[in-house]
Parts: structure tokens; sequence; C-alpha cells
């Protein structure tokens, strides 16, 4: 199989066509390298990897010959009102649309990389796939359009794409804006960590490997497939917090501070359309996952 990784120096991306091509698979890899957080990380991911430097938004893009296009470049963050939401639209929704044309163009089939943010403040736990999307930040709004753009371009063009809603991916390579990094990076080097919220809030937490697994079981989805991926893991911050401490044999230091403008209270997936469909199912608990990714920085420190 030839496949595209779009994003493929970001924190899933790169996993994901690491395990591609551990698997005998041809890789193409784009990136833009935005600025979103330091360029120098995405290098460091994408060491090995047969990568292209492509901006989805104005650049040309080729898929002919292409037997699957995994689609996970985009701007991150739930932080994304005011001055912060122009590269959204850009790199969300824009650049989506271009993939998707680009992909009908070609007949190649497209996975695509959603978000449990479209679900906001849900209206029901454990939340499936057939509730009502309600957004509560422009991110998650921009993750809701690619949706509906990839629809409308089956609906008209014959786009073949399944949609993954992915529910807080954590573990080795995570970005830097992301609580779990900056909780380990805070606790290895003894510095205070700055908890948004009263810590509990609760997630659906995801190790990585067992994201990348859905995202390539979602080759054998039916057409217009949309599927939550989640790791079977809910934990608030602070039980979060306590796991890690137990794994790194060591206190943090909390400072608590007022909600991020939005974050939404609690996330929890269900998973039971992709477990009979797709015959997956997540295989790393909470405790395996932040093991790995404190070793995982703890090691970086210590080879510099």
């Amino acid at each position: 199989m030839r496949a595209i990784v779009t994003g493929a120096a970001g924190f899933i991306g790169s996993h994901l066509a690491e395990a591609l091509g551990a698997a005998g698979h041809e890789v193409a890899g784009i990136d833009c390298f935005t600025d979103y957080y330091d360029p120098a990380l995405k290098r460091e991911n994408a060491a090995g990897l047969a990568l292209e430097r492509i901006d989805l938004a104005e650049d040309e893009l080729d898929f002919v010959g292409a037997d699957a296009v995994f689609h996970l470049a985009g701007q991150p963050g739930v932080r994304s009102f005011g001055d912060a939401f122009p590269p959204y639209l850009r790199r969300n929704v824009l650049a989506s649309q271009r993939v998707f044309e680009e992909a009908a163009d070609a007949g190649v089939r497209v996975v695509f990389a959603s978000s449990s943010s479209v679900y906001g403040d849900a209206e029901a736990y454990p939340t499936s796939e057939d509730t009502v999307p309600r957004p509560v930040s422009p991110y998650g709004i921009t993750k809701l359009a690619g949706e509906h753009l990839a629809r409308a371009y089956a609906h008209s063009f014959g786009l073949d794409c399944v949609a993954l809603r992915y529910f807080t991916v954590y573990g080795p390579r995570q970005r830097p804006d992301m609580a779990f990094t900056r909780l380990v990076n805070a606790l290895r080097d003894g510095e205070t960590f700055e908890l948004y919220g009263d810590g509990t809030q609760s997630r659906g937490f995801t190790y990585v490997a067992d994201a990348v697994a859905a995202t390539v079981a979602a080759l054998e989805a039916p057409a217009g497939a949309v599927y939550n991926v989640g790791g079977g893991t809910e934990a608030t911050m602070r039980e979060a917090i306590e796991t890690l401490e137990r794994v790194a044999g060591r206190r943090l230091d909390v400072r608590y501070g007022p909600p991020a403008a939005g974050d939404v209270k609690r996330t929890s997936p269900d998973t039971t359309r992709i477990r009979a469909e797709l015959g997956w199912q997540p295989r790393v608990g909470l405790e395996e996952g932040l093991r790995a990714q404190w070793e995982w920085a703890c090691a970086r420190v210590a080879a510099r």
C-alpha cells in the first residue's frame, strides 16, 4: 500500500507514519511545520521519515497513485478564540477542503482525523456518534466543518472518507501544550504545574498506539463512517496526577487556575460502533500509558 500521511511530523502523525512503514507500506509524509509549537520538535518526530514540506492550504497536491490518505494535519488546541482563530480556518477548513477535493479527483480513500471536541458539552455520557454535535470552541467547530465538507464532497464528487473522533490522545511525543506533557515535564523538572480548573474535569484518555491502530483499521470501514476513538480509561485530572505521581515516585506541586475558555467538563466515548464494525479495542490503560510517556520524557532529557 502507498499511503500519504498529512501532519506526519506531528504527534499522532509521526507515530502513524512509523507504524505504516514498519508494516511494510510505502509512506509519503506531508507537513507544513507551522510554528504552533517549536518546529524543532516536529523535525525530531519526523527523523527517519520520508517527508515533504507542503502547505495544504495553498501548495499543489497530487494524490494520484496513492491507496490511502491519512489526513491528520491541522491546527490543534481548544484555546482558539479571538485573534487565534484565523489559522484554524486556514489549516482545518481550507486545507481539508483542498485535501478532499484532490482525493475525490484521485479516487483515493481519506481517513480524516476529527475530534471529540465536536461534541462540546455532550447530552449524554458515554457519548455515541449519534449524539448531536454542539462544539463550544472554534477548534471544535472547524473539525465539525471538516466532517461536513467530507460529506459534501462524498455526495457531489464521490469522495470516500472515514472520520475518526479522537478522544484526548497522549503518549510519547505528545504536543508541548497538552496537559500530560506539561504535567510530566513539571514533575520531572521539579517545577509547579498550572492546572486549568479545579481538577475534577474528566477525560476519556487514549494512548497513542491505540489511536494509531484505530486509524489503520479505518481503512476497512464503510465509506462515510464516523467512529469515536477512545481509550477505555476515563479519569479526572486529579486522578491522572495521582497516577503519574505513583509512576514517578514523586509529588507534584499543583497551582489551580481558572478553566480555559473552550474546555468542557467531561468527555467519555462510547466505542461500541468501532469495536463491533472494525474489531478494534484499546489495549493500553492509563497507568501503563503514563509510564511510557514518563520514561520517554526522562530518557529524552538524559540523551541531550
